[in-house]
């Protein structure tokens, strides 16, 4: 592929942004190289700078279930831009979107919208510690919950020791009131809660873990986390932000059966325009501001524009049997790289579920964190490159989750297969 006015880009870009970007993970630093640039997009293709043409499983992180640039999605901010972009006060789409989600996700009793998933939940923890008067919070290895001081902290030497930074910037006295527990391992959730559970204000946690790729919940793990702080009187927080919408029209809660205290969302309920929303059971929402005591807002939190995107993404995920066809092509796709793992004689090990997948290079079945970096990232950086060079585009991490869209289908996944079998040798050889 001809890559020279990306190279181009990034070389400038360098000079202008820490490491060429403006979020991490775009950097390739993870598999090395340098990364694309986007010029356009449309289904499931991401189109570069230099015409080159991606088969796109990342789908801008999640948010584009529907595929890239569909109409209706662009009809309805071409539609309400012209009305003007933002207005400082109350608009009619806040309303619309607050009554929506509260019919998809009964739990969202009364909801905030705000402009990121990182502001999502950062207000969620606030809540919970205002609440309840407590100061500690229990999060997951492998979950990622934004950029927060209070989520950017790792397990200390053990799973009940306090948690230690792990980006210079965060107090350590900060991090001390944050507790790091292992991904389903409820024996360590049961120990935790016996020793301080009357500390905790609350429990943050990904229903589905998608920052060690792709861990599913083991069965009855969310509910046991539920009985716990239902116990101990801490706050259940489930982060949809991945989840929301994706895995089921109710999102992970719906699908396992689980009611939080409160749950935060992004990604989809943006169609692709910068959103996120926290929310849960009225009772704690009404001490937020102005209602109650504790402090949060937002310049321009419910833009009409992005309310705009993202009613027009809900309204078409809700078209009957959405869900299932999107369920129904995860499989597909997993089962085919899966395959063309084994004919080249690699160990490829996938977890799956509605539009959400992840991707190992191990034999044993992934089901913690530690079963996640035991897979050889040496591995997949090869794959990524051979796919890359390709025309497929996967997370430029081992240890990312990937998406598909109502835009991928039988084409796509020929190319994909097609392509898996050759980057897998590939993979193998080096």
């Amino acid at each position: 592929m001809n890559t020279a006015t990306s190279h181009q880009l990034f070389t400038a870009a360098l000079d202008l942004m820490p490491g060429g970007v403006n979020s991490p993970v775009r950097a390739f630093k993870s598999v090395g190289g340098e990364p694309f640039f986007a010029k356009r997009a449309e289904g499931a293709y991401l189109i570069d700078v230099d015409g080159n043409r991606y088969v796109d499983y990342i789908g801008s992180w999640g948010p584009m279930i529907a595929g890239h640039a569909h109409p209706a999605v662009l009809e309805a901010v071409a539609r309400t831009m012209r009305d003007g972009l933002s207005f400082g006060v109350p608009n009619a789409l806040e309303v619309t979107m607050a009554q929506t989600v509260q019919r998809l996700v009964p739990s969202m009793q009364m909801m905030r919208m705000v402009n990121s998933g990182t502001e999502a939940t950062l207000s969620a923890i606030r809540l919970a510690r205002g609440a309840t008067g407590r100061t500690l919070l229990v999060k997951f290895e492998g979950c990622y919950h934004g950029h927060g001081d209070s989520f950017l902290v790792k397990a200390g030497s053990g799973a009940l020791t306090f948690g230690l930074p792990n980006s210079p910037g965060v107090p350590k006295a900060l991090a001390d009131l944050t507790l790091t527990l292992p991904y389903n391992d409820f024996e360590a959730a049961t120990k935790l809660f016996d020793e301080v559970g009357s500390e905790i204000a609350g429990v943050i946690v990904e229903p589905i873990v998608g920052n060690a790729n792709c861990i599913l919940p083991r069965d009855g793990y969310l509910q046991h986390l539920r009985d716990l702080c239902t116990r101990h009187g801490a706050i259940l927080i489930f982060d949809e932000v991945m989840t929301g919408f994706r895995v089921a029209l109710g999102g992970a809660q719906s699908r396992y059966g689980v009611t939080p205290d409160l749950s935060t969302f992004g990604k989809i309920i943006g169609g692709g325009m910068p959103v996120g929303a926290y929310g849960g059971r009225a009772d704690l929402m009404r001490q937020i501001a102005p209602s109650g005591p504790i402090y949060q807002a937002g310049t321009l939190s419910g833009n009409p524009v992005a309310m705009a995107a993202g009613l027009a993404t809900l309204e078409l995920i809700q078209a009957p049997g959405f869900h299932e066809r999107l369920e129904a092509n995860t499989h597909v796709l997993c089962d085919g790289l899966e395959a063309a793992a084994r004919d080249a004689g690699i160990a490829v090990t996938t977890t799956r579920t509605c539009g959400m997948f992840g991707l190992y290079f191990t034999d044993r079945q992934v089901e913690t964190f530690d079963d996640a970096m035991a897979s050889d990232a040496n591995a997949f950086k090869r794959f990524f490159h051979g796919m890359l060079k390709r025309g497929v585009y996967f997370a430029p991490s081992a240890f990312e989750a990937g998406f598909l869209s109502a835009a991928h289908g039988e084409t796509e996944f020929a190319h994909t297969f097609e392509a898996a079998r050759e980057a897998f040798r590939e993979a193998r050889a080096g």
